[in-house]
């Protein structure tokens, strides 16, 4: 996973940025458009990329 603060990468199609120092998490928008933070850990599980999917 990227490790650089405001790193942004692409999971199920939308779009995670890197906030916070200590605990990070990966803030971003679920399919109906509500916020949603996951944790690192919950990103590898999902799948992600530095470029959306085609």
């Amino acid at each position: 996973m990227p490790t650089m603060p405001f790193s942004v990468v692409w999971s199920q199609g939308h779009a995670y940025v890197l906030e916070g120092h200590g605990r990070p998490r990966w803030v971003g928008l679920d399919s109906r458009r509500r916020p949603q933070a996951l944790t690192s850990d919950d990103m590898r599980r999902r799948g992600w990329s530095h470029r959306p999917a085609r």
